[in-house]
């Protein structure tokens, strides 16, 4: 009996696997590169222009998603209160992510913001009716802890910007449930198109407040800003397509690293102890939750792993959950 290709598979798909892996690796790393890019901006200009020039440096991209559309129907959202509720999240996130990156150390802003999953699973019960049980409930309270280490109240001071990354992070878990929730009903160029026109209209609004001139080199990073979100949006599709969600998805905890390494590089930032043992803790949660998310039928809907599976919308352009329909639907089946 030939066993050539019974030896050969098993390989080959190891193979595969760590590509992917090493692509959600690669996309995070270029996720962390934008956020320092965000983090530069920030220290001249609000966050409320920075999101307003990336948001209209993100049109052309938009326009060529709904040109390539052929379905044949409107921009009516089937489910608007859960649109509009995506939506506020969205802008509310995203401008929240902008200042929180801005004013804090990357590593203390990453840190809060890894406390998504957790919210994620909170938020899950009343809304999808999820079922979590103690070993969950015991990963969340375990990572909320992680949460008080990184920020030690009374003993640290505790700025807006501690604030705007929980709030981020909060609405990037409501975000998650709510997509969810919604399910296939909607249009990606919906669920693409009305965040992008809220930011859009109230950052404009605002920016009379604010503004500032930017000279062309500052509109160069900008414009960097938006390229790396599409390099790394395109990194995390093929990652996905590659290996299963249960193994890139944590690959996003990585940025803590970069975030490390960028703040001592460009920002004059040390990242004490503290900061690394709560995240520590918050990343072991949030990877504990996942696999028991992935165990059997320990969850139903798995809200967290998919919402790992895809970067947050933060006011600019489109992440994985708005990628091609099949390739999405390859993402989701992965998941499962």
């Amino acid at each position: 009996m030939d066993h050539t290709k019974d030896i050969s598979e098993p390989p080959a798909t190891r193979n595969t696997t760590l590509r992917g892996m090493v692509l959600g690796l690669a996309a995070f790393a270029v996720y962390a590169t934008h956020d320092a890019a965000i983090k530069q901006l920030g220290e001249k200009y609000s966050p409320v222009q920075i999101v307003f020039f990336v948001v209209l440096l993100s049109f052309p991209v938009v326009t060529l998603m709904l040109i390539s559309d052929k379905t044949a129907a409107n921009l009516r959202p089937r489910s608007p209160f859960l649109i509009l509720v995506r939506t506020i999240a969205v802008v509310v996130g995203g401008f929240s992510a902008f200042y929180a990156f801005s004013v804090l150390p990357l590593a203390e802003t990453y840190a809060i913001l890894f406390a998504a999953p957790i919210l994620i699973t909170i938020l899950s019960v009343p809304i999808l009716g999820e079922v979590v049980r103690a070993h969950r409930w015991i990963a969340v309270v375990v990572g909320m802890l992680g949460v008080l280490i990184v920020l030690r109240p009374g003993t640290a001071d505790l700025e807006l910007g501690h604030l705007a990354g929980f709030v981020s992070a909060f609405c990037t878990a409501l975000t998650a449930v709510v997509m969810r929730k919604i399910g296939g009903g909607e249009r990606r160029e919906v669920l693409l198109l009305y965040p992008l026109l809220a930011n859009f209209v109230v950052m404009l609004c605002l920016l009379p407040l604010v503004y500032v001139p930017m000279p062309l080199a500052d509109l160069g990073l900008v414009l960097a800003v938006s390229v790396l979100a599409v390099l790394a949006m395109t990194l995390m599709i093929r990652a996905y397509t590659l290996a299963d969600a249960a193994l890139v998805a944590p690959m996003q905890y990585s940025q803590i690293i970069w975030a490390a390494l960028f703040g001592w590089l460009f920002f004059n930032e040390t990242t004490d102890l503290m900061t690394f043992v709560g995240a520590g803790v918050i990343i072991t949660s949030g990877i504990y939750i996942v696999v028991r998310e992935t165990s059997g039928t320990a969850s139903l809907n798995k809200p967290v792993l998919r919402a790992l599976s895809r970067r947050p919308e933060m006011g600019g352009l489109p992440r994985i959950s708005l990628a091609n329909p099949e390739i999405q639907q390859t993402v989701e089946d992965a998941s499962d």
